[in-house]
């Protein structure tokens, strides 16, 4: 199918600046589930050059490409050339993650009394939204924008009862990349009995380019003061806040993500295999603010990740075992990405004292993640 160019109304583009005109949105198939759907994909391009390729299946992020110091254009999205490869192998990459991101003990909690118990797809526990969570849905495409700030809308529509969570759950996912090259994700959900709800994005980042190795000497900053430890290789948190002083946790000056992964006086990066833990932001939500800031000394690309979330699950590619063959015929490693999301504690439903994920009729639920994208230019 030939990509459609999608412009505003003849009246827009007669009242509006020619800058605001620059950005392009295209729409294509995709390809087609094993049941017959098809997956849309959706490319937005601002003035220059930047690009972001969202498709329907999962509503992911498949591709984005940013400038280096150079100018020159790579995609530092880790995934597949075709629907096929997202199909066959479920990685999250790109992925919108829920209806509960990260994992919720042994699939149960209780809301309102009354208990509830989920699918189980990680051992004894379910792991993000369960065995067949958002991330394997086909959503639905409801609005594609060209104009200064070129986006799409997708939404889903998650039954009461879906993987075992209560109330009918209507999210919808924005992706919107602007002029001075910010790509960002915004999740609205509504419901019409009280559920729990914890939405973030699990794209695989490496800011050199997917397929270029290792992550390891990229610097990465986290302003968060502790993390939340998990009792065992199962990553269910045990309810404490350690503060991450003195310890390999510790990115709150920013710091290469390989400089202590290898510390073997870790019980948590030997449970994680390297980092997988949840870092604490605030003890609540509060208004969008810096939540990690990664760059790649290499190219000079620098990301910072905006979100109101109280915490950010950091992930440093570990389970990456080099049988992933991805993009261009690329085969990925460990720590060939890293993962930031924005998002709730883990298992916050079977622990009052990390907040609620409670969401009721007549509110919405919100999380706005931003991914600002520059250049340091005082590297090589």
């Amino acid at each position: 199918m030939k990509p459609a160019v999608l412009f505003g109304s003849i009246f827009a583009a007669m009242t509006m600046p020619l800058a605001a005109m620059a950005g392009q949105a295209t729409s294509a198939s995709f390809g087609h589930t094993a049941d017959g759907q098809d997956v849309q994909i959706v490319t937005l391009t601002n003035s220059h050059g930047v690009r972001a390729r969202v498709m329907s299946y999962g509503a992911s992020l498949q591709s984005l490409w940013v400038p280096d110091r150079n100018g020159k254009l790579a995609d530092v999205v880790l995934g597949y050339d075709t629907l096929q490869g997202y199909l066959d192998h479920r990685q999250y990459f790109g992925a919108t993650v829920g209806r509960y991101a990260n994992r919720i003990a042994h699939g149960k909690f209780t809301l309102d009394g009354k208990s509830y118990r989920l699918s189980l797809n990680e051992g004894p526990n379910s792991l993000h939204g369960g065995a067949k969570g958002f991330d394997m849905r086909v959503w639905k495409v409801l609005d594609v924008k060209a104009g200064a700030q070129p986006s799409v809308t997708m939404e889903y529509v998650s039954t009461d009862g879906d993987q075992g969570y209560p109330g009918t759950l209507t999210i919808k996912a924005n992706y919107t990349l602007s002029d001075d090259n910010q790509l960002k994700i915004s999740y609205l959900a509504t419901t019409d009995k009280p559920t729990i709800v914890n939405l973030s994005n699990h794209t695989y980042w490496n800011l050199a380019g997917e397929g270029s190795g290792t992550v390891m000497d990229q610097a990465l900053m986290i302003p968060g003061d502790a993390i939340t430890p998990v009792s065992d290789a199962a990553a269910i948190p045990t309810g404490q806040m350690v503060p991450v002083a003195g310890t390999p946790y510790d990115f709150r000056m920013a710091k290469p993500i390989g400089r202590d992964i290898r510390d073997g006086s870790s019980q948590q990066l030997l449970f994680g295999h390297g980092y997988d833990m949840n870092w604490v932001l605030s003890r609540k939500e509060i208004e969008p603010h810096v939540v990690a800031r990664a760059e790649d000394p290499q190219s000079g690309r620098v990301m910072t990740v905006w979100s109101g979330k109280p915490g950010l699950q950091f992930y440093s590619g570990n389970f990456l075992d080099g049988t992933t063959v991805g993009k261009d015929h690329h085969v990925y490693r460990q720590g060939d990405a890293f993962v930031l999301e924005p998002q709730l504690f883990p298992d916050t439903p079977n622990h009052p004292d990390f907040g609620s994920a409670r969401l009721a009729p007549g509110q919405i639920y919100r999380n706005v993640i931003v991914y600002r994208f520059g250049i340091d230019h005082t590297g090589k």
